[in-house]
């Protein structure tokens, strides 16, 4: 469906829950993450369920969005917030101003940031009569909404402002030194809908029938606002993920549809917009010196039981896991829902995710190790996906004698199966249509245990990384897209709660 097509299918189920009393409502929509490809320990679960490294017991991303937008519904006409789950918005604003969300159309906060970050993000070209430009809250509407636009584009149609120094919380009143100007572009964040427009949103979900394509909430909606749009971007696919056949005609069927409706613009000056989309993100954000980590008081040890010894590192981030004296962490990495064995050293800038480990192993600097609970028949089994931590587990390629250009831990993919003992053929993908990619490739082999399954997983690593062969092909095989089909919430949860009770009863013990 798409982030668009859930928001449509959201609205009708809240029709038929609550028939015409939903039009009274505030509602806060957020997209709780897709796939997940950019960072697939938050496949399975959901980005909104990612744990983060402060609370005791651990806060989710749902409450930090919870706390984050606490404010608003008092200052909110009847109508919905949508959000992501993976985008965290900081910002302040003077005792006397007031985010309000009562205007009629869309509604979206705008943040400044640098001109690279615009690329890959919405961009809105603000009308200069109803924006000054000073201060730290204004209200302006948009001429017209860019989708990752280049930075060509940002220039040619006046998105691109200059900006003194981005006023600071302690700024002397006249924005810093005008010597230090930059360029910079308002991106877009978190977005408001007025009732009357989400109302004729459903009748248009309703009169589709079923959608037969991907729609996105903020590309698809938002690039329809405003005085300048124009319906070029309707036949743009270059940013999507899977071109459906209708896609082109759902769009223009919506540019129809919402052309002319007003896109307000409030202007948050000082605010700050951070995304943990990505695994780079992620361990950036999580482990680094970064500013979200100092904004929010991220901790490198969340809810966990660990070894003194691992006190002193500051650059990891261990959430609820359970770290057995001996094992070694190396600087830059993140821990979450595991139980690390005495003889385990992890390298730099890893995530191991869910995971067991209780036999004595080396797991490589930059790894990406994940664990899913599967249940095929009526038995729970478990797989365990390994990757580098920069493999782009979104590439695809349509011909088989392409699969070379795919890479896994820096070896091409062909290499990798040679030495796993597996044949390259159509059947190694999961995908029915002409997706061959690391998402779909049938490598990942299903054992009876959680450790077992790490144990497989690593050793397939350690072949590329030595050269030398495992034999993969006595085992069932599957990829990262079947083991969300078949994944068993119900037992991950059961482990991240055998976890839990383990360190409130440590804690007990320590206490008396």
């Amino acid at each position: 469906l798409g982030n668009g097509g859930s928001t449509l299918h959201v609205l009708r189920c809240l029709e038929e829950q609550y028939g015409d009393q939903w039009t009274s409502f505030t509602v806060l929509l957020i997209h709780s993450g897709g796939y997940s490809q950019r960072l697939p320990n938050a496949s399975a679960l959901g980005k909104i369920f990612t744990a983060l490294p402060f609370g005791d017991p651990v806060y989710q991303m749902l409450e930090l969005k919870l706390a984050m937008y606490i404010d608003f519904p008092r200052h909110m006409k009847p109508g919905v917030l949508i959000t992501c789950s993976d985008d965290i918005e900081l910002y302040s604003t003077a005792l006397t101003e007031t985010i309000t969300f009562d205007q009629p159309g869309f509604t979206a906060l705008a943040h400044p940031s640098d001109l690279a970050v615009g690329t890959t993000h919405g961009v809105f070209v603000l009308e200069p009569s109803s924006f000054s430009g000073k201060g730290g809250l204004e209200y302006g509407s948009c001429y017209r909404f860019l989708h990752k636009p280049d930075v060509e584009t940002m220039q040619q149609s006046g998105a691109v402002c200059v900006r003194g120094n981005r006023p600071q919380l302690s700024s002397a009143g006249n924005g810093g030194d005008s010597g230090m100007a930059s360029e910079c572009v308002y991106t877009d964040s978190v977005f408001y809908i007025d009732h009357s427009t989400a109302k004729q949103l459903l009748m248009f979900y309703k009169q589709m029938g079923t959608l037969c394509c991907e729609i996105d909430a903020y590309g698809d909606f938002l690039q329809a606002l405003g005085p300048g749009a124009t319906p070029d971007y309707t036949k743009n696919t270059s940013t999507v993920s899977k071109e459906d056949a209708g896609l082109v005609r759902v769009r223009q069927q919506l540019y129809s549809l919402l052309q002319g409706t007003a896109l307000n613009v409030i202007v948050l000056n000082n605010s700050q917009f951070y995304h943990i989309g990505t695994t780079q993100e992620y361990l950036f954000h999580f482990t680094a010196e970064s500013k979200l980590r100092f904004e929010l008081d991220l901790q490198p040890m969340a809810f966990s039981i660990f070894p003194d010894i691992a006190k002193s590192l500051d650059q990891l981030s261990i959430i609820q896991s359970i770290l057995e004296p001996g094992c070694v962490i190396g600087p830059g990495s993140v821990i979450e829902y595991s139980r690390i064995g005495s003889g385990v050293s992890v390298g730099k800038g890893s995530i191991v995710s869910g995971s067991y480990i209780n036999f004595n192993v080396d797991i490589p600097s930059n790894c990406f190790l994940s664990s899913v609970s599967v249940k095929i028949t009526d038995r729970v089994e478990y797989v365990t996906m390994v990757f580098g931590v920069g493999d782009d587990l979104k590439k695809r390629v349509k011909l088989l004698s392409d699969i070379h250009s795919l890479q896994f831990f820096g070896a091409s993919l062909p290499e990798c199966l040679d030495l796993w003992s597996i044949e390259a053929s159509d059947h190694l993908f999961s995908s029915e249509d002409t997706c061959l990619g690391l998402w779909t490739a049938r490598i990942f082999p299903i054992c009876s245990t959680l450790s077992e399954s790490v144990r497989m997983s690593l050793n397939m690593l350690n072949s590329v990384q030595h050269k030398s062969a495992f034999k993969l092909s006595g085992f069932q095989l599957l990829s990262v897209e079947e083991m969300l089909t078949y994944k068993d919430v119900e037992d991950m949860l059961k482990f991240r709660k055998h976890i839990y009770d383990e360190i409130c009863l440590q804690r007990q013990k320590e206490k008396s």
